[in-house]
């Protein structure tokens, strides 16, 4: 009795293809400002970043705008150690 084999055709992908990528503005400097409570990589709330792939389109857009103006929250010679 020959061996059995699987001779069936090949998983198919799943359907819809990979995740659309998340646009985010982390550049992988995870470091809390403790009196804004802002990333001082980011800019981001620690609840932003936590709950990024939960929030919409239009919900990130909007944080991602307010970015720069977050900036000044935090004072100038801690952000000088990041460069």
């Amino acid at each position: 009795m020959p061996p059995a084999s699987s001779s069936g055709p090949p998983p198919a992908p799943p359907p819809g293809g990979p995740p659309k990528a998340i646009a985010t503005p982390c550049i992988k400097v995870c470091v809390v400002d403790g009196e804004s409570g802002l990333c001082m990589g980011c800019y981001r709330q620690l609840s932003e970043v936590a709950g990024w792939a939960r929030l919409s389109d239009d919900e990130r857009a909007a944080i991602m705008a307010d970015l720069p103006t977050r900036r000044s929250r935090i004072r100038p010679e801690k952000l000088a150690m990041f460069g």
